[in-house]
């Protein structure tokens, strides 16, 4: 097992910890994914279903994970566990997916998104505004500024992780305050609207927009494989809670804390998620048409530019809503981003210890971080951005995503039989039953996006696979790898 370099600072406590779940769970999704998961259900209900399905599972999953963690408080998390539980090539393929796309694309897309809500204020940002264009990439004011931001963030978490963390905090707690000012106001001001007596009357009444915006209406499997799609976008809205595990070398009383971070984070956000969609369904109707000349007419469905909570903003505070929920939304991709940069790199680190990187990405700066990690990081992040292809490599890994999560709840049962008597300061919540049954749901969202979306799930499942080659490639020709932990 990888043994702790004490050049690491332990700074991190409870607060610190839940603050980074939460910061890197809360980006632009929750804004925007509950307009195509109304257009896949089709019903009140079914929206809120979506959104408990995907809660459950989150925090299910996060306080499996804790019992790994309080086994393994190490710098690396997750490929920790995976390296532990089955071979290091499993660890190494979680560690290749997480750097060549699910970090560092989740990193290029908040950026984006950031940068595309800082031109509701300042109109020079935007994607029409191509400043110089050379061969294929085409640079736009918005790449600029989203380029600026990985720059700055990946800059500041050099610094130590003190001051990452006290960035975190602020602004965590800034969007987690205004979103339950924006859950209050959803219950409060708007009791003379007649949107939730609409929605109360089809809250159940699943259905699809069909050939000339006819309702298809859903039952049996048809339902039930249209909820499992849903789910994509509601799961990576709640995605990057367990970044936390990255960092776990960095926390005060990591086997206390590090799964108290997990549970009490993941559950926090799940509950404001669920909230804001009953705020929605209470603001406005969920049926719409895309043909609509208003808000109301528009609906959840065809929200404009599916920026549901601009449009119950709008409902509130008229011409105003765009400017705030843009300053909000602004403030919260600042955050998310803030804490991806943060995490990732503890990974990358991890597995140059193992020999698995580059030698320099296992180096600690004299601010006691990763500071070589988190530059390769940004840069790699700048390519994504620049290169335009992150959106599709994100909607690509979704697959792997879930299956690294599947062998990594699999491995709470292996490690118990591999290693019985390691310590478990915390044991998951309901073994075996409760992990078992995330384990079969989450096998089965798989097999229906295999099904019906099969153009999404085989590229992510190619990204994962060639780095099996990359894995013995890099074993064999590092001369600086330990053969220890690599064998």
């Amino acid at each position: 097992m990888q043994h702790e370099n004490h050049l690491l600072k332990k700074r991190v406590t409870l607060f610190d910890g839940i603050s980074i779940v939460a910061g890197a769970m809360i980006g632009s999704g929750i804004f925007i994914v509950s307009a195509d998961i109304a257009r896949t259900v089709g019903s009140p209900g079914y929206l809120l279903v979506v959104w408990i399905i995907t809660g459950l599972l989150t925090v299910i999953a996060a306080a499996s994970y804790g019992e790994l963690a309080s086994m393994m408080p190490d710098v690396g998390g997750q490929y920790v566990y995976l390296r532990e539980a089955y071979h290091p090539l499993v660890g190494f393929l979680f560690g290749w997916t997480t750097f060549l796309v699910i970090q560092c694309g989740s990193i290029a897309a908040v950026a984006v998104a950031f940068a595309k809500f800082s031109g509701v204020l300042f109109p020079w940002i935007s994607d029409r505004n191509v400043l110089t264009i050379a061969g294929p990439v085409k640079l736009t004011s918005t790449m600029v500024v989203a380029i600026a931001m990985i720059v700055f963030l990946t800059w500041l978490n050099t610094l130590g992780i003190v001051t990452g963390k006290t960035v975190q905090n602020f602004f965590t707690s800034t969007k987690v305050i205004a979103l339950f000012g924006f859950i209050l106001i959803g219950f409060l001001a708007t009791r003379g609207l007649n949107s939730y007596e609409i929605n109360k009357e089809v809250f159940w009444q699943a259905g699809q927009p069909g050939p000339g915006n006819q309702v298809v209406p859903l039952a049996g499997f048809a339902l039930i494989a249209a909820i499992a799609t849903a789910l994509v976008g509601s799961l990576f809205s709640s995605d990057a809670w367990y970044d936390v595990t990255f960092i776990s070398g960095e926390v005060i009383n990591p086997k206390k804390n590090v799964p108290l971070s997990l549970v009490l984070g993941t559950a926090l956000v799940s509950v404001i998620y669920l909230l804001t969609n009953l705020v929605y369904i209470r603001i406005l109707p969920l049926s719409g048409s895309p043909d609509g000349t208003d808000i109301l007419t528009r609906g959840i469905q065809y929200a404009t530019d599916d920026r549901v909570a601009t449009s119950a903003m709008s409902v509130v505070f008229g011409d105003y809503a765009a400017i705030i929920m843009a300053v909000f939304i602004m403030i919260s991709t600042f955050g998310c981003n803030h804490g991806l940069i943060l995490a990732g790199p503890r990974v990358y680190y991890a597995m140059a210890c193992d020999g698995l990187f580059f030698r320099k990405v296992g180096e600690i700066n004299k601010n006691g971080v990763p500071g070589f990690a988190i530059a390769v990081q940004g840069i790699w992040s700048v390519l994504l951005c620049l290169s335009g292809t992150y959106s599709d490599l994100l909607d690509y890994v979704i697959f792997a995503v879930l299956l690294f999560f599947i062998l990594t709840i699999m491995a709470i049962f292996i490690l118990r039989i591999k290693k019985p008597d390691l310590p478990r300061p915390y044991k998951t919540f309901g073994y075996p039953v409760i992990p078992a049954v995330y384990i079969l749901a989450t096998t089965f969202i798989m097999v229906v996006l295999l099904i019906y979306k099969p153009k999404f799930t085989f590229p992510g499942l190619v990204i994962v696979l060639l780095g099996i080659p990359v894995f013995y490639l890099w074993k064999k020709y590092s001369k600086n790898g330990s053969a220890e932990s690599v064998s």
